[in-house]
């Protein structure tokens, strides 16, 4: 079964993931990797942290050669602004020196309920593994992940849909010419009008020391239909990439298709006729309103997942809040921090959604070798036709 554990703390030594399933003979190197990685560093909002870093990944085993062994694979990537928390941060107890506690909890952040629920005394014990930074590692895993489903005509992409109240434009095919401009965008959008007035807003908001969010969409395409299963709900690819989604930090909403809206729909308007081409001997939809999934699996058409972004917790223009010792009113503890992170955001959906399609792909055709998950995959392919 194809799964991963991330491990360490915002500005620890480094961000850990090991990554276990991948099957043998996939081609794999840092460079795959690291492209992923410093996609997710860009973005009009991103905060002075991503002036420090320039994450690229270690890969620490499963690889040999250039190749998977099928062995689990560790990948690392260094925080170097680790050079500037060695005190704080220091494994050992530093003797002889106090490091003064953070007890100014921020709203919106699992500051509070975290130093409650595990008996801390300083918030950093929270803030430092609950922290964005943590995603970084993720979008590693997801970048393996990745290389693994291109070998099956499966690709993944995102763009940002809305920052604020400004949306983009509603139609988009990442295949054709657009997707270079939505890549080249600071803000992963489409019409350069819309960037315009998001700069925009994203400025006012960092003027006056507060943050944005918006909504961002994933689009995987080249999908067989059956992945995921109806039969057991933690079995559902919905719900999975539902899961996987809502545990980006910041996220908190996700629909897939025509989502809410569907609600305000007759059903006539809502369900996805399906054809019969017989020259093509192949079944096709003039819409994809279920957004490729229905029944918890795959129907054959591309998965549409938009995901919306609450604004960032910590601000400059900090929010009222209570000491955890004194119990007087205070201003929130200040961290360095991004106004606007959507962008980001984007790419990090991608990866979590590349290891869940990733992972049901593995569940449906199995194989030791890559050779053999590919050869499950074409007899697959052949029955369909044949329906």
């Amino acid at each position: 079964m194809l799964r991963y554990l991330t491990s360490g703390e915002s500005h620890g030594k480094a961000l850990v993931a090991i990554l276990e399933d991948i099957p043998t003979g996939l081609r794999l190197s840092n460079e795959d990797i690291d492209k992923d990685l410093a996609r997710r560093q860009v973005g009009y909002g991103r905060g002075g942290r991503m002036r420090i870093e320039k994450d690229k990944v270690e890969i620490l085993s499963g690889v040999r050669l250039g190749k998977t062994l099928g062995s689990p694979i560790a990948l690392m990537v260094k925080n170097l602004d680790w050079e500037n928390w060695q005190d704080i941060m220091s494994i050992e107890e530093i003797k002889g020196r106090k490091i003064e506690a953070l007890t100014h909890p921020r709203p919106g952040h699992a500051d509070f309920a975290g130093i409650v629920k595990y008996d801390f005394k300083d918030i950093r014990d929270v803030l430092e593994r609950a922290s964005a930074r943590e995603t970084t590692v993720r979008v590693a895993v997801g970048a393996v992940c990745r290389k693994f489903l291109q070998e099956f005509g499966i690709y993944l992409y995102s763009r940002v849909i809305q920052i604020g109240k400004v949306k983009d434009e509603s139609e988009w095919q990442p295949l054709n010419e657009n997707y270079p401009l939505i890549e080249s965008s600071p803000l992963r959008c489409l019409s350069k009008e819309a960037e315009k007035r998001m700069m925009a807003l994203i400025d006012e908001a960092k003027n006056s020391g507060d943050s944005l969010g918006g909504i961002f969409e994933v689009m995987v395409s080249g999908l067989p239909i059956g992945l995921g299963s109806y039969i057991q709900w933690d079995l559902k690819l919905d719900a999975r990439l539902a899961r996987a989604m809502m545990s980006i930090q910041a996220i908190v909403g996700l629909e897939i298709g025509l989502g809410f809206s569907a609600a305000k729909k007759f059903g006539s308007q809502v369900q996805d006729e399906i054809f019969y081409d017989k020259k093509k001997r192949k079944f096709y939809r003039l819409t994809n309103n279920a957004g490729g999934i229905e029944g918890g699996m795959t129907n054959g058409e591309p998965i549409i997942l938009r995901a919306a972004m609450k604004p960032i917790s910590t601000l400059t223009r900090a929010l009222h809040s209570v000491d955890l010792v004194t119990k007087e009113e205070v201003k929130a503890a200040k961290e360095r921090a991004d106004v606007c992170a959507v962008p980001a955001a984007a790419v990090i959906g991608e990866g979590v959604s590349a290891f869940e399609i990733a992972k049901a792909l593995r569940e449906k055709f199995g194989g030791d070798s890559l050779k053999e998950t590919k050869r499950n995959y074409e007899s697959y392919l052949k029955k369909i036709e044949n329906i």
